[in-house]
């Protein structure tokens, strides 16, 4: 691919109009949830996100103009109310809700969307990913504004996964505006933003931020959404979220009851287990992780515009760059033992870029690199890899030790644990290999930033459709992971996957979209621009205290936020 009291609440707003729960509802109000993170936001500023350290907060306090259903998947009205499409599926009409305020009180209206989408989104001075989905072989979409209330985009082609992609996060021009003309709004709503300053839609609004400690989010009292009796939501006072070291903290301060609710890694299900009556929890097998886990090498072949160096050491850029010495390195991935050790059997093996979670979009037919260390030297012998002085290492043709570094982030007990495995089997080949562990947000400065690495174990989320990864997967895509921002595809390969999204994103046949989803992903089986590991099972601990919880696959166990409240026995 980012949380007490019992009380009634009333607030009046714009046009005098009180709201109030009804009293029927009121026990439904109150207390607060507590959760926890391993990384501070990298910034409060979601158009620019690439990280879920961001989303985490942004993702509370902002909204679109759709929603999908978690259960039935189904894309549904959110802060447009309605639409209706032309024949031809090119032009599009939204109405928009007209109960909707940003929390300081201004009335959202059309001027939001239009700004969100052309001085945001389409704007070349901003690198936000959104800019990916929403450019389509080369066109973009033209937004524009009908009245206050209604809002018309124009289609340059067919577009399948339009409406589910208008879940896209709309932000406040009367907020931002100055920044864009400015042309400061790439350093706005960073972390030093006094929170009041962070205006949204959503259910929750930042109220603090204590680096290293804690992130606290309160009641939006002018949230728009109500249950079908009439209730306000949101329920929760307040969500908490603790920044802690790792998930090893993240387990110990569930223990102790101070978290709400706990992602278990494999090797906690037989401590926690049997500890459910004991300790008032339940646990949530939500199958497999949507996302994904994998190792890349980078293959960045630019220089550093400040000094002039390389991004690569050039020997080391042959060696990433060489099909043979990435598949040697996929079948030393021994996936059954760290689902085995990492995971203690609670995970899956992962072959494909779109995993089991995905569903119909997976193809499970992609190629496979079974675990064989014999076949890995083999194949790094035919590419001229030999241990030329007897030291045990490996050298290239040119006579160059075979060392890298290997990252990863220092909060994720569980990817560093698969990252130490990598590590002893890739030396077991004669590889030499440095690994370090690094704070979240300085390792993703060097993925997006510094391009300062050789190789990264990393993760991304996932989701349901495929175009929604075209930011990673298009050669001029903002998370082109192994080599970003290329002006043109620096290889056959990857000109054939930017065709793909091209020809997927405007067929409106599944069947005819599955076919070229397929293909997108054999080709990254075969090409290896990243090296899949496992993917964990999605299990969570929550405290036997919330009602309205409806946890789902696809939208995790606290989609409804503003619908959970706590129970009155459990305040």
């Amino acid at each position: 691919m980012a949380i007490n009291k019992k009380s009634i609440f009333c607030y009046s707003i714009l046009l005098g109009r009180l709201l109030c729960p009804p009293l029927a509802f009121a026990s439904h109000y109150g207390g607060e949830l507590v959760l926890s993170t391993t990384s501070d936001p990298k910034s409060f500023n979601d158009i620019i996100a690439k990280e879920t350290s961001t989303t985490l907060v942004t993702d509370l306090i902002f909204e679109g103009l759709t929603t999908t259903n978690v259960e039935t998947l189904k894309v549904e009205p959110h802060l447009a109310k309605s639409w209706e499409a032309s024949e031809d599926g090119l032009t599009w009409i939204f109405h928009l809700r007209d109960d909707v305020y940003w929390n300081d009180g201004t009335p959202f209206n059309a001027d939001d969307v239009i700004f969100t989408y052309n001085d945001l989104i389409y704007n070349p001075d901003i690198p936000s990913s959104s800019r990916d989905i929403f450019t389509i072989d080369g066109q973009i979409l033209n937004v524009e504004k009908v009245d206050d209330r209604t809002v018309q985009f124009v289609l340059p082609v067919k577009f399948a996964p339009f409406l589910r992609s208008l879940s896209q996060p709309i932000l406040p021009k009367h907020k931002l505006e100055q920044a864009v003309k400015d042309k400061t709004f790439n350093f706005t709503w960073g972390i030093d933003t006094d929170p009041k300053e962070i205006v949204g839609t959503g259910p929750f609004q930042l109220q603090r931020y204590d680096p290293g400690q804690r992130l606290i989010f309160v009641r939006n009292p002018r949230y728009w959404k109500q249950s079908k009796e009439g209730d306000r939501f949101p329920y929760l006072n307040k969500i908490i979220y603790l920044i802690v070291q790792n998930a090893d903290v993240e387990l110990l301060k569930f223990l102790e009851g101070t978290l709400d609710a706990y992602a278990l890694r494999g090797l906690d299900y037989p401590l926690l287990k049997p500890l459910e009556k004991e300790k008032n929890f339940a646990l949530y097998d939500l199958g497999p992780d949507m996302g994904s886990q994998f190792i890349f090498f980078n293959q960045n072949p630019g220089t550093n515009p400040h000094t002039r160096e390389p991004f690569v050491t050039p020997y080391k850029l042959k060696w990433f760059t060489d099909l043979r010495f990435r598949q040697a390195v996929a079948h030393t991935i021994d996936k059954q033992k760290i689902i085995e050790i990492v995971k203690n059997g609670l995970g899956y093996p992962q072959d494909s870029s779109l995993g089991p979670g995905a569903g119909f979009f997976n193809n499970p037919n992609v190629r496979i690199y079974l675990y064989d260390l014999a076949k890995a030297k083999e194949i790094l012998a035919s590419a001229g890899y030999a241990d030329r002085d007897g030291d045990g290492y490996l050298e290239d043709p040119q006579g160059h030790l075979l060392e890298f570094s290997l990252y990863t982030n220092s909060g994720s007990t569980e990817r560093m644990d698969i990252a130490a495995i990598i590590r002893h089997d890739l030396e077991l080949l004669g590889m030499k290999v440095n690994f370090r562990a690094l704070e979240f947000n300085t390792l993703v400065g060097k993925l997006t930033s510094t391009f300062d690495y050789d190789a990264i174990v990393l993760g991304l989320t996932g989701g349901i459709e495929p175009h929604f990864g075209k930011n990673v997967w298009t050669s001029n895509g903002q998370l082109h992971l192994w080599n970003p921002h290329q002006e043109i595809p620096q290889t056959p390969w990857e000109k054939r996957i930017d065709e793909l999204f091209t020809l997927g994103v405007q067929e409106l046949d599944e069947n005819k979209r599955k076919v070229i989803y397929d293909e997108f992903q054999d080709i990254v089986s075969e090409q290896l621009p990243v090296i899949y590991t496992v993917l964990s099972a999605k299990i969570f601990a929550v405290r036997n205290k919330f009602g309205n919880l409806r946890p789902s696959n696809y939208g995790n166990v606290f989609h409804n936020l503003e619908e959970i409240y706590i129970n009155e026995d459990s305040r």
